[in-house]
């Protein structure tokens, strides 16, 4: 089969590799039709290296339809449709029972002392093939996989894999009263996707705030408050301000993680990093590691007294300094961690209508052939031709 495959600091590549086969009595194999590149591919692209091999299949986005079973598999059968969480966790074992499927006690990476296993991720989250490929070996085949019906395109479920259940724990967890304020930073398809789930659920006022015009002008269509950082600068949290009654938003969704602009230092950290011998570079990541922390510092400045922040993107710093002082004294509360997908289904999933209510079915700014992979990272870490999400298709 086809597959996109990880061989150095942005360099990815398709190649032909062997296709996925029935590994344990409960393993799907699934015909990928749909699978999406997420801004945590991009930190894959860029500075986790250290962490993957040459030959690495990414991506975590995918759904499609089941090709094979194993022979203890009852509840999907081929020709069935379905997402595949980007989560690879059992839904049997102690943390999926109480929701927190991306804690999954059965795929744990206990060398590394990580969470559950994840699709198409570094060796930190189980080295798993992904799903930016023609085939995809799924494990847990009674109880991973989201059936979704035949009908409508695949853009009406893929988001099921991420975008959704990501941005609807981060509002679940930024905790915006009925009527509030949130501050969503960064409007990428998590950020993005953030204003429009948090709209629905009846905060009244969201504020966007990103660099990107063609990500700017797209949330103010859809009636968010956006904020060029470009434009305010160092005056963003008194503008802010201004515009919530002089306090600050209830809430603060960080949708932009470890590659924040505006961080200089910890940019050129990185870097340097990234260009010492592989095994080297990941003994310093793990240990002593950095993030670009400016927007997570504009969180903190931003938000008003008593209110919550809420960390949707990723960040994998170990050294990262906080300003304790600042956030104890503000009574800040802080919320985080990588989406428990099937906590979030059953509310998700009835709002993949006709009505289309936070608009799935035209969220995609590009549809691509799976072929075409390798510049799509290129355009997207570039942020050209305003792409905000794109998929891969056959």
């Amino acid at each position: 089969m086809k597959a996109l495959t990880w061989h150095g600091k942005r360099d990815v590549r398709i190649d032909s590799v062997p296709d996925p086969v029935i590994k344990d009595p409960t393993d799907i194999v699934v015909n990928v039709t749909t699978t999406g590149l997420c801004g945590s591919d991009l930190h894959l692209y860029e500075v986790l290296g250290p962490f993957l091999d040459p030959g690495d299949i990414l991506g975590h986005e995918p759904m499609g339809v089941v090709r094979e079973v194993g022979p203890a598999v009852t509840e999907v059968r081929p020709g069935d449709r379905v997402v595949v969480p980007f989560n690879v966790s059992c839904g049997t074992c102690f943390t999926c029972g109480q929701g927190l499927h991306s804690r999954c006690e059965t795929t744990q990476v206990r060398e590394y002392g990580t969470g559950a296993s994840l699709f198409g991720c570094t060796k930190l989250y189980g080295q798993v093939p992904g799903g930016q490929a023609e085939l995809l070996r799924v494990p847990f085949g009674n109880t991973l996989p989201i059936k979704v019906p035949e009908g409508p395109p695949d853009d009406r479920y893929v988001f099921l894999s991420d975008v959704l259940p990501t941005a609807w724990q981060a509002v679940e967890y930024a905790a915006v009263p009925g009527g509030g304020s949130l501050v969503v930073l960064g409007l990428g398809p998590i950020g993005d996707m953030c204003t429009r789930i948090a709209l629905h659920r009846g905060a009244g006022q969201v504020i966007g705030v990103d660099l990107v015009p063609e990500r700017l002008e797209r949330a103010r269509g859809r009636g968010v408050t956006a904020l060029d950082l470009d434009r305010h600068g160092r005056d963003l949290a008194a503008t802010v301000r201004e515009m919530t009654e002089g306090r600050g938003p209830h809430a603060v969704i960080d949708a932009v993680g470890m590659e924040a602009h505006g961080s200089p230092a910890a940019a050129l950290a990185q870097q340097s990093t990234a260009l010492l011998p592989s095994a080297l570079a990941a003994r310093i990541m793990q240990h002593v590691g950095v993030d670009r922390l400016h927007a997570l510092h504009l969180a903190i400045d931003i938000v008003r007294r008593g209110g919550t922040i809420s960390l949707s993107g990723v960040y994998g710093g170990m050294t990262d300094p906080l300003p304790l002082l600042t956030m104890f004294d503000k009574q800040i509360q802080l919320r985080m961690g990588q989406a428990n997908v099937h906590r979030w289904v059953g509310d998700i999933l009835p709002l993949l209508t006709d009505d289309d209510p936070l608009g799935v079915d035209t969220f995609a700014t590009h549809h691509v052939p799976l072929s075409e992979a390798p510049d799509a990272y290129r355009m997207f870490q570039k942020k050209q031709d305003g792409a905000v999400k794109i998929l891969f298709g056959p």
